[in-house]
């Protein structure tokens, strides 16, 4: 090595090493920073009050408002109530006659009217009815939402009026009434607590007000002076007056039930169905306006006739059992996800579940107990003093920290807090869980004194006499500040609550006297307390993410809690304060990208996880959203899924879709491997029912338009619900759960379709020469079989036909059910039989014009070709099996893009390609930073160990990152 190359590396090592220095100094900096903002306490929501009706608020507490001024005021403002909102049940039914699909119903069935065929005309009004009746049955929810949300309200409450205390119906509280709140009261109204108590008097006092079914907070909230309570919270601990500041649709918890009542949008299944009849009414209208003029202008037939004849085409264009076999499917789906605790309340959502990409969780209640637990305390040693943080070397243990923390307990108390202390001591120390009965005696010792918590000392303390040696002492907890004060300064002690603070966890102070005056008080330790995981959550989540859905928490906690939930659940812990969202400067695509990239949001309102879910949809994610709260309502309407959990309240449990019995997430993951295998099965079914039709409008209209032949209308109805009818079976087969988001894909299915579709046109046509050229049948026109055979209508060739439109695209549905090779997966034996049953039939009746089918002008051709049109529609299964397979194989999404533009589609197309290379990009330069990353930590380890250990876990934390967002977002980008 030269000198100069040497001199060199040593520039190079010395300018890394500034550089790594400088880095590690910056995020030291950053890392304070982030603790100084952690260190931050509950954020109140709050919103400036017009000026007008602030003047409102300046009522006498003790006189309250006259009966005039409440007239008054109600007549401004209206009742404290949520309005109704219903919708006329009978205009709800006839909204499902609205649609492709119904449209090309009711036009057959008016046609058929026009030109006499009655028993035409009945089966299609039969088919239009119970279509409508299936659609109104399944998805009639009405607005039980709200009346859940009405449900929640307090029904009476105290309020001063002419100077008295009186109890009124909630719904006549106006702004500016003063009312009185006391522990376990509903508040009937969103209101600015006065610091004044029941009877008048100055108090300093707080009170501690659960809010966790609106905001989502895992614990009770301390409200002082000045605070605002919401309506539908609980009072759990203290009495103050407050005046009333917004009632009705106005409160906190109005504003969720306007969410809901404004979320009214057509589903992804209604959505996909649209689309698919779309497509077969723009083909049927071309085809029919094409054949209406040949035959009237070329061939001079007169418009009735004219009629007669296009009557066959649309009704071989409509999917008669469409919807009703995609419902029946997803019914049967509702039944076998009911026996794995997941009620269905909307079929659709069975559909929409399996598309699911990700899911947007609740915490409290959700990923977490919802209930305070006694976590990793902080644990002193015996001996210890404000100097000498290590006396004797031995230290507390668990049980004497919570032994101690018991006494100064106060039995029967109901604050979240002092439960969790009092449960955590009688699972874990031995005196306590084996003693006999259930008081608060403690075998051994005998508590003397009690004084309870008030928030002037802020700290509980208990005299405790010890029967084994007789004396006595004095045991304190509470906050841990005044705790740290009373021992007389433990700095330790101070960073270990400093650390839980950090994290989230709420800190407890424990000590007690060891001098015989009891004067002296010494450290015993600081409790941790955390509403933890459940114990199946991280396990859910792990599962949710190997089935290709991302998970994301939501929770109105604190941003210090969330990460803290987020990092024992193994999740990433990008957590955002959902104000961010709220930012009307922020621009749409930047807001969506936040809400995209994030693992999950903490302080969130309902109308942030409305956001959250509408900005997802709006990036074309189908999303799932959990909760159990009022405040999680609105978004579990707005999310393409709404799933409320066990225990969730009724306004939950009212706008969500899917409803689960068992705590936890750990049925979601049944939902969506069961939802995903009947996704498959629709599929399935909906690629063999387009396939079909396309080769039933494409072949009668060119055997129409060329020779004026086809089979009478009847009997392709007859096919159509005969076989749809043994399609039924198919609720039962077996199908391969994807490991990503099932998808419709559109775009492949219309294509795959019209493919599969002209390829049986192609073999229809074929069975077409083979029987007029071959076997010399006569072409017959189908107006000369409409009354049955007779001497212009032999039938053999409409036999010969209907054998072969009947099995030859039945049998495609064993290819359809996969998206490769056919023989990769067995069909179940049921389906089997059946399929195969219904053609055998066909054969049958075919062959011996038994049951009737003479009736639609079809005659008996003989088992020889019965049989052999069906062994031909067999063989012809592998041969469209591989067209199947060739088309899905080089399918992709930019050949959707050209062969069915639109501007959306070009615009998607652009988006893919654009963030293929900017991942790629991200992929190259972060192999780079691995590189530099790899030199800075061989030469830190010669420096600092501690900043080895922090670049490492950074080295770390990139490599992660990256790999997930190549594994997430490039890979199947690629691939679709």
């Amino acid at each position: 090595m030269t000198a100069d190359t040497k001199d060199n590396k040593d520039a190079v090592e010395v300018k890394v090493t500034e550089e790594v220095e400088l880095a590690a100094a910056s995020s030291s900096a950053a890392a304070a920073a982030k603790h100084d903002k952690d260190e931050e306490v509950h954020v109140e929501v709050t919103e400036e009050l017009d000026p007008e009706l602030e003047k409102l608020l300046q009522t006498e507490p003790l006189q309250g408002l006259s009966d005039a001024e409440v007239n008054e005021r109600l007549a401004q403002f209206g009742h404290n109530e949520i309005p109704e909102k219903k919708t006329n049940p009978f205009l709800k039914f006839l909204s499902y006659f609205i649609g492709s699909i119904a449209f090309l119903l009711e036009v057959a069935t008016i046609m058929s009217a026009v030109v006499g065929k009655w028993p035409e005309f009945g089966i299609l009004v039969f088919v239009l009815i119970l279509n409508a009746i299936i659609g109104f049955v399944e998805e009639a929810r009405a607005e039980s939402a709200l009346d859940a949300l009405k449900n929640t309200l307090a029904l009476k409450t105290r309020v001063w009026r002419n100077g008295q205390l009186i109890e009124v119906d909630s719904s006549t509280l106006v702004p500016g009434d003063v009312i009185a709140l006391r522990l376990g009261d509903i508040v009937p109204a969103d209101c600015r607590l006065l610091g004044i108590g029941v009877t008048g008097e100055e108090t300093e006092g707080a009170l501690q007000i659960d809010q966790s079914a609106l905001t989502g907070e895992s614990l009770p909230v301390s409200k002082k002076k000045g605070s605002i309570a919401f309506s539908s919270s609980i009072v759990k601990q203290g009495q103050m007056l407050a005046v009333v500041t917004k009632t009705g649709i106005h409160t906190y918890i109005g504003r969720a039930a306007n969410l809901i009542s404004i979320t009214n949008e057509r589903g992804h299944f209604q959505k996909v169905i649209g689309a698919i009849g779309n497509f077969l009414v723009i083909i049927v209208l071309i085809m029919v306006i094409i054949l209406m003029f040949v035959l009237i202008f070329a061939r001079g037939y007169g418009p009735l006739e004219a009629i007669v004849k296009v009557l066959v085409l649309t009704v071989a264009a409509i999917p008669v059992g469409l919807p009703t076999v995609l419902s029946v499917t997803m019914a049967l789906g509702s039944n076998q996800l009911a026996k794995k605790q997941v009620i269905v309340k909307r079929l659709t959502a069975i559909e929409e579940l399996a598309s699911v990409s990700i899911l947007c969780s609740d915490k409290t209640g959700t990923l977490t107990l919802n209930e305070l637990t006694f976590d990793n305390p902080y644990l002193s040693n015996k001996g210890n003093t404000s100097t000498d943080f290590y006396g004797t070397g031995v230290p507390y243990t668990n049980e004497d920290l919570l032994l101690t923390a018991y006494f100064a307990s106060e039995p029967g108390a109901q604050d979240a807090i002092e439960l969790a202390v009092r449960t955590a001591a009688e699972e874990r120390v031995e005196v306590l869980r084996t003693r006999e009965g259930s008081g608060h005696q403690i075998p051994g010792y005998k508590v003397n004194g009690f004084i309870p918590f008030n928030p002037t000392s802020k700290y509980t303390e208990a005299t405790v006499t010890d029967h084994a040696t007789g004396k006595q002492f004095r045991c304190i907890k509470g906050a841990p500040q005044v705790i740290v004060r009373m021992v007389g300064g433990h700095d330790e002690a101070s960073d270990a609550v400093l650390n839980f603070a950090r994290r989230g966890l709420r800190a407890l102070g424990v000590a007690r006297t060891i001098d015989a005056e009891m004067t002296k008080f010494e450290l015993v330790g600081m409790i941790s307390l955390l509403d933890p995981p459940r114990p199946d959550s991280a396990a859910t989540i792990k599962d949710c993410e190997a089935y290709g859905v991302r998970v994301k928490m939501i929770t109105g906690d604190q941003l210090i809690i969330a990460k803290e939930v987020a990092y024992r659940l193994n999740m990433n812990r990008t957590i955002l304060d959902a104000g961010t969202l709220a930012d009307e400067s922020l621009p749409v695509d930047v807001a969506t990208d936040r809400c995209d990239k994030a693992d999950g949001f903490a302080q969130v309102i309902p109308e942030h996880k409305y956001k959250v879910v509408e900005l997802l949809q709006n990036r074309g994610y189908l999303v799932g959203m959990t909760g159990d709260g009022v405040n999680d309502a609105p978004a579990l309407k707005k999310a393409n899924v709404g799933i409320a959990v066990a225990g969730c309240t009724d306004a939950a449990r009212s706008a969500a879709d899917i409803v689960l019995l068992a705590h936890g997430l750990s049925t979601i993951v049944d939902g969506i491997k069961t939802s995903r295998a009947i996704f498959q099965r629709m599929r399935s079914y909906a690629l063999y029912r387009i396939a079909s039709t396309i080769h039933f409008m494409v072949f009668f209209f060119l055997t129409i338009l060329i020779w004026e032949y086809s089979l009478s209308d009847s009997l392709i109805l007859m096919i159509t619900i005969l076989n749809d009818a043994a399609t039924l079976v198919i609720s039962v087969d077996n199908a391969r759960i994807s490991k990503r988001p099932d998808k419709w894909r559109l775009g492949q299915l219309i294509t795959l379709s019209f493919v599969l579709g002209i390829a049986l046109t192609v073999i229809s046509f074929a069975h077409f020469f083979v029987a007029t050229y071959g076997l010399g049948y006569k072409i017959t026109r189908a107006l000369d079989c409409d009354h049955g055979i007779s001497d212009t209508c032999d039938g053999f060739l409409n036999s010969f036909i209907y054998l072969n439109v009947s099995s030859c695209p039945h049998f495609v549905i064993f290819s359809t059910r996969l998206p490769t090779w056919l023989w990769k997966n067995i069909p179940h034996w049921i389906f089997t039989v059946v399929i195969i049953g219904t053609q055998v039939i066909a054969v049958i009746m075919s062959a011996t014009g038994v049951f009737g089918i003479g009736f639609f002008g079809a005659g008996a051709i003989g088992w020889g070709p019965a049989i052999l049109i069906l062994l031909v529609s067999f063989v012809m299964t592998f041969f469209l099996d591989a067209i199947k397979v060739f088309v899905m194989r080089y399918w992709s999404f930019e050949m959707t893009a050209k062969l069915w533009p639109s501007p959306s589609r070009r615009r998607e197309l652009a988006r893919r390609k654009d963030r293929v290379i900017m991942l790629k990009r991200y992929k190259i330069n972060i192999a780079k930073l691995r590189k530099v990353l790899a030199m800075a930590n061989v030469i830190v380890a010669f420096k600092n160990a501690a900043k080895k250990k922090y670049i490492s876990r950074g080295a770390s934390a990139v490599e992660a990152n990256v790999e997930t967002i190549v594994a997430t977002e490039a890979e199947p980008l690629v691939k679709n």
